[in-house]
């Protein structure tokens, strides 16, 4: 064998070892964690569902603070809340000047709060999706998306649904009367949810992990 055809078969031999040696690393790639790098629903869903319970309880406490100042019970959003499956007689709960057994009332209204927390929770996976989605890095942009958005879901909720299939269901029109509940209450724990949910959003906010660098 002459040196021209050692030299070609060495160059054969170059080509084929790098070859393998991309082979090699494309197979330990392929083996490595999923490691996204971009946003995807499942995540914002996920951190949505653990703000939600923040902003819901921000907004409770809101509630809380105000109603006796308007002389209302401190959680008068959690009786009316749970005439949904309660119906009327929720609006006596935990009430001593009607005789009715403030014990057994305020076990059921404290489990109305956790119930109330839980319905935060699952409002909490669409108003993540949404911020993901429109408000950006802004924190006013955000703060004007989570407030927007929450006010659209007092609506729809309130008079879009609520306003009927409550009186269809147990007889009565408890959430959307405003001798129980006052628009400007309901309005104002919607946009305190939304304002809050956009203030938490960095707490949510997807940040990739540094993918391996191909050689």
């Amino acid at each position: 064998m002459d040196f021209a055809s050692k030299q070609r078969e060495l160059e054969l031999l170059r080509q084929r070892t790098a070859q393998l040696e991309h082979e090699l690393q494309e197979a330990r790639l392929a083996e490595l964690p999923w490691r996204p790098n971009a946003g995807y629903v499942a995540y914002s869903a996920t951190t949505g569902f653990l703000l939600g319970a923040l902003a819901a309880a921000a907004a409770l406490l809101l509630n809380v603070i105000a109603a006796p100042v308007a002389g209302r019970h401190p959680l008068e959003l959690i009786r009316v809340y749970l005439t949904f499956p309660l119906g009327e007689q929720a609006l006596q709960l935990a009430d001593t000047a009607r005789n009715v057994h403030a014990v057994d009332g305020g076990i059921t209204l404290t489990f109305g709060c956790c119930l109330y927390l839980a319905t935060g929770m699952l409002f909490g996976v669409p108003f993540q999706l949404v911020l993901a989605q429109f408000g950006g890095r802004s924190l006013l942009r955000r703060l004007v998306v989570g407030a927007g958005f929450g006010l659209l879901v007092w609506v729809v909720g309130f008079y879009g649904v609520l306003s009927w299939l409550q009186p269809r269901l147990y007889g009565g029109n408890w959430i959307v009367n405003p001798q129980y509940l006052p628009p400007w209450v309901a309005a104002a724990t919607h946009l305190v949810f939304g304002l809050t949910m956009a203030l938490l959003y960095p707490l949510g906010e997807f940040r990739p992990l540094p993918q391996p660098e191909k050689s």
